[in-house]
């Protein structure tokens, strides 16, 4: 489990490419390293040789899991890769992905980020037509949706087309069989998917950072319900289940999963996060001496907070670089110790001083409650928590790992209450109407369900 349980697990993400010159699988190597702070449970390369599919996959993380030698061997003038963490299904091996399999038409690889809402009617419905899981993960679903598919179908690409039909949340995905690397996003455009160009080669990524990881130069997001099609270095689109008026991304990609230097939807991740300390910044001003920032999606809000507020923006904190997000399991290491071996505060810039420390969010309280008291320790005079999204007051059923309403402290307590429970001066989450704010130039709507109980899709 994470040392730091405080913020909601990330999803996962995807990366596909086609390239004629090969290597394939070095390249998607460089991407999914770009995007391993989406899932550090488990990764996997698929990669296509001559029509033939060779793959390997791993629990742990990306720069441990393979060698040289293995990306050698995979090579590849296509691959596809995934890293993971654990929405519907475990942690084990049997559910890393991408998933591979072969059947009567084939090879087929996938690999999927989000969460489907109709997996148990889908489960049924294949166990009744005879169909024997590996996994427990919805993945394997969607893959047996399309290879299942693909034996009426024409083209694995219309095979696809209809198979996602049969789905009802969250998906972005890439889907490789011999011949063509085909990405998809679900028509409500919950998770992010964008297309890049690199020379001759195409390639897919759940984020743009891991576009420039490879050199590639960004061309696009998908639109929510978009098939593309790669076949031989052609590009084609379709755009059949694009049935949608509006989109509804899931907002908490701006707040905490994507990584600062992404660009989603024509909006930078970094000022959408600057833009919401601002906002908080004018939500609830206090007098302080300093600003910090709880590493790392902190830092940003942070100092738009104290760009808006005047109040100087310091180092609050160091991390530890060297620890792994899953280094701890449950009895190993209390909670606290856990924080304290994570985050360690900086004497020099707190002690003595009125402290604004800004998160980016409060799930159970427990660990901002540590955070605050290091704060104290350090010697800070005054700790103001500020919040950069609203409370959380509902479940995520579309692939982030926020809890049942149970396990949420917003649904307990009181702004008033949660804040003498964490120990802080005072308390300040963003608004909801803030919410769209945040991210201006993005040129699609919002999914903000964990934070009003309101989902865009019937469950």
């Amino acid at each position: 489990m994470d040392i730091c349980t405080e913020h909601p697990r990330e999803e996962c993400g995807v990366f596909g490419i086609y390239d004629p010159a090969g290597d394939c699988a070095r390249t998607a190597y460089y991407g999914l390293y770009a995007l391993q702070h989406r899932g550090q449970e488990a990764c996997g390369i698929a990669a296509i040789n001559d029509r033939e599919l060779s793959f390997h996959k791993d629990v742990g993380l990306v720069g441990d899991v393979f060698t040289e030698d293995l990306l050698d061997t995979l090579g590849g003038t296509m691959a596809v890769g995934h890293v993971r963490y654990a929405t519907t299904g475990g942690g084990r091996r049997e559910n890393a992905q991408p998933l591979s399999l072969k059947y009567v038409k084939g090879t087929l690889s996938v690999a999927h980020n989000g969460n489907l809402v109709n997996t148990d009617e889908l489960r049924t419905m294949f166990e009744y037509r005879g169909a024997i899981f590996q996994t427990t993960t919805d993945s394997e679903l969607i893959a047996y949706a399309i290879a299942q598919e693909r034996l009426r179908c024409g083209s694995a690409e219309e095979a696809v087309c209809q198979a996602l039909k049969g789905l009802r949340g969250a998906w972005s995905l890439i889907v490789m069989s011999a011949r063509k690397l085909i990405a998809g996003r679900d028509p409500w455009g919950f998770r992010p998917l964008c297309m890049g160009r690199r020379g001759d080669a195409v390639v897919f990524a759940s984020e743009s950072c891991a576009l420039d990881a490879v050199g590639a130069r960004f061309e696009r997001d998908l639109d929510p319900g978009e098939i593309v099609v790669v076949e031989q270095g052609d590009v084609r689109s379709i755009r059949e289940n694009c049935v949608n008026a509006s989109s509804h991304l899931c907002i908490f990609e701006y707040i905490y999963f994507a990584r600062p230097d992404s660009v989603i939807c024509g909006q930078s991740v970094h000022q959408a996060r600057v833009e919401a300390g601002r906002i908080l910044a004018r939500e609830h001003p206090v007098e302080a001496d300093v600003v910090v920032g709880v590493p790392d999606s902190g830092i940003d809000a942070a100092m738009g907070y104290a760009q808006q507020s005047g109040i100087p923006f310091g180092q609050g904190f160091v991390k530890n670089r060297y620890i792994g997000r899953t280094f701890i399991t449950p009895g190993q290491l209390s909670r606290e110790q856990a924080v304290r071996i994570k985050l360690g505060p900086l004497r020099a810039a707190v002690e003595g001083r009125r402290v604004v420390m800004i998160d980016d969010s409060i799930v159970r309280g427990t660990t901002c409650r540590q955070i605050v008291e290091l704060l104290r320790e350090a010697g800070a005079k005054e700790v103001h928590m500020r919040v950069s999204a609203p409370p959380f007051v509902a479940p995520c059923h579309f692939g982030t790992d926020i809890p049942d309403r149970e396990h949420l402290i917003a649904c307990q307590h009181s702004v008033e209450e949660i804040r003498a429970l964490i120990g802080a001066d005072s308390l300040g989450y963003l608004s909801l109407e803030a919410l769209e704010q945040i991210a201006p130039d993005a040129c699609c709507g919002f999914c903000g369900g964990c934070f009003t109980g309101t989902y865009p899709i019937p469950l």
